[in-house]
């Protein structure tokens, strides 16, 4: 399986980054900390300039990483991280379920994941189905869909905070390779494009997912019911032909008085 390392390895590459940074530089000012992770070759290279978080450090097994190392098994201490950025990761890993449970396992409480990747259900899965796009980037890998990247999440304890669709295009072309994306020549998006995004606005070829790590409160809260039910106590056994243990110590005290 085909990895992008750089964004110019993906169809409309550089259009694509500046998307998905505009996409994301609201929730910069909003997060706090010290340490924020990217994790894969394309988040390195996403700009993260506005983030609060002081220090940004990259993982991938690949040159140019502050770290390399497989992403599947993160050589860094648990509940160490504030904030975890994933971009067009699990889409191109063996097992990405354990790449969250990585994230998951390195993040502190009440940390953030930011999560981007390709919509099956949009324009872009368009090269799937096509033969001639199947084995190219991004078609080769897979598509997941955002409700089951969420539910993954939710198996770990987070709260969803945003599910956004984005980039409405089919991705096929060679706009990365033969047009580079001008940052003073915005993308202008066809009349097809603007009627999906405002009748199908699901349907967005790229998905940003932002999850916070949710605390369990460390003293437990007792059960209403149980703290409202009375504590009952057996009748007394008088006229029982068995005695329990307290009956028989009581027996001499009974005799005494009737003597």
């Amino acid at each position: 399986m085909l990895k992008p390392l750089i964004w110019q390895d993906l169809p409309y590459g550089e259009l694509l980054q500046a998307e998905i940074e505009a996409k994301l530089a609201p929730w910069w000012p909003r997060i706090f900390g010290y340490h924020l992770l990217k994790v894969g070759a394309l988040s390195s290279q996403l700009n993260s300039l506005q983030c609060n978080i002081a220090r940004h450090f990259s993982v991938y097994d690949g040159v140019g990483a502050s770290i390399q190392a497989d992403t599947h098994y993160l050589p860094i201490q648990q509940n160490s991280i504030d904030a975890v950025l994933s971009c067009f990761l699990l889409e191109f890993e063996s097992d990405p379920y354990q790449i969250l449970r990585e994230f998951d396992r390195v993040l502190i409480k009440s940390g953030y994941i930011f999560i981007i990747g390709f919509n099956p259900i949009s324009p872009a899965f368009i090269g799937k189905i096509l033969p001639n796009y199947q084995t190219q980037l991004p078609w080769d890998g897979q598509f997941f869909m955002p409700s089951r990247v969420k539910d993954w999440l939710g198996l770990l304890g987070y709260q969803v905070l945003a599910d956004e669709r984005f980039m409405y295009h089919s991705l096929l072309g060679q706009r990365g390779a033969n047009m580079p994306y001008q940052a003073n020549k915005p993308y202008q998006s066809s009349w097809w494009q603007k009627s999906i995004a405002t009748w199908l606005p699901s349907t967005g070829s790229v998905y940003l997912i932002v999850a916070r790590k949710m605390t369990i409160p460390l003293t437990p809260i007792k059960d209403k019911a149980k703290l409202k039910t009375p504590n009952w106590s057996p009748a007394p056994s008088a006229g029982r032909s068995s005695l329990t243990q307290n009956e028989h110590v009581k027996t001499p005290i009974l005799k005494s008085a009737k003597s």
